[in-house]
């Protein structure tokens, strides 16, 4: 994937989401202008996104913004509530489970002892059974050695913290990035290796300030469109 093939589908991602269902999107030509890239770069990025679900082509007509799920994050997201919000089933399928030793760098962010290990689990997770994000999360063992992978299938992450360790989330730290899915994460969320989508990164903190989830999400880019809303007062210091 070239630099120009990566920076073209952020910038189109971005002009997206200031575009509303039906929308047209702007000719080959005129993309390769206002981004100054070849026709071939736009060909292939446009396609990307169409292939996401993001865009929809009518033969002879054009390419076309597809409606897009919208979520407010003036709250960290919950896969879990929102989707029982939007009036659908939420389902996880915990695809790998292992224990095992931390890396020096997850040592520093989960402030781990030397021997300490770590349990990593990959999920799919699923609204009506359908296929929206894939993720991989990382949490302490010694702290949470009960939780196995029966347990996650049937539990949110975090009333499972709760309810079982008494431990509830105070601060989390997300940033949103563009990103491709590869491989295994593409086959199960059903979508072409390369594939544009949103990557979420998720640092989440107890009550003394010690990090006890480290998780990345890969979600598809045509399920998810994510929007944040402040109160002007609570910017004031």
């Amino acid at each position: 994937m070239s630099a120009l093939y990566s920076k073209l589908i952020d910038e189109l991602i971005t002009k997206i989401s200031f575009m509303e269902k039906g929308d047209k999107l702007p000719s080959e030509r005129q993309l390769c202008k206002d981004y100054n890239v070849s026709r071939t770069t736009v060909r292939n990025a446009v396609g990307s996104l169409v292939n996401s679900g993001m865009l929809y082509q009518i033969q002879g007509k054009g390419t076309f913004v597809r409606e897009q799920n919208r979520q407010n994050l003036s709250n960290y997201y919950s896969f879990t509530e929102q989707t029982k919000r939007n009036g659908k089933k939420p389902k996880s399928i915990v695809i790998n489970f292992e224990i095992k030793e931390a890396n020096s760098e997850l040592k520093k962010l989960l402030k781990l002892e030397e021997d300490d290990k770590i349990i990593k689990f990959d999920r799919l997770r699923l609204a009506d059974d359908i296929a929206m994000m894939y993720e991989t999360t990382i949490i302490p063992y010694k702290r949470f050695s009960k939780i196995n992978k029966q347990l996650l299938s049937k539990k949110a992450l975090y009333d499972i913290f709760d309810e079982l360790f008494n431990t509830k989330i105070y601060q989390v730290k997300e940033s949103f990035s563009v990103s491709s899915v590869e491989n295994e994460k593409a086959k199960a969320l059903n979508m072409k290796s390369q594939s544009p989508c949103l990557k979420i990164q998720r640092e989440s903190f107890d009550m003394e300030n010690i990090m006890i989830e480290y998780t990345i999400s890969y979600a598809r880019a045509d399920k998810f469109y994510y929007e944040t809303s402040y109160n002007p007062q609570s910017l004031i210091k």
